[in-house]
């Protein structure tokens, strides 16, 4: 079952991308802004990563918790 979000993902939106860190620890998961470059469904889309040290693209980032997803960023 696809799962339901509340906002709809658009072409420029900045969300959050859990970044997936190293298998020995050396670099821990945390979240990456990223800005959103492309839609394939709500649930779906294209990312630019901003990282400290660069940026790379990442196509059809499910939306969701966890390594490897991307989220709406909480509010402050």
């Amino acid at each position: 079952m696809k799962e339901k979000i509340l906002m709809q993902p658009s072409v420029g939106r900045i969300v959050h991308y859990q970044s997936h860190g190293t298998p020995g620890g050396e670099y821990k998961s945390e979240p990456r802004a990223a800005i959103i470059t492309g839609v394939v469904d709500e649930t779906t889309v294209h990312l630019c990563v901003l990282n400290p040290t660069g940026q790379f693209f990442n196509l059809d980032v499910k939306h969701g918790d966890g390594p490897g997803r991307w989220s709406w960023p909480p509010r402050v």
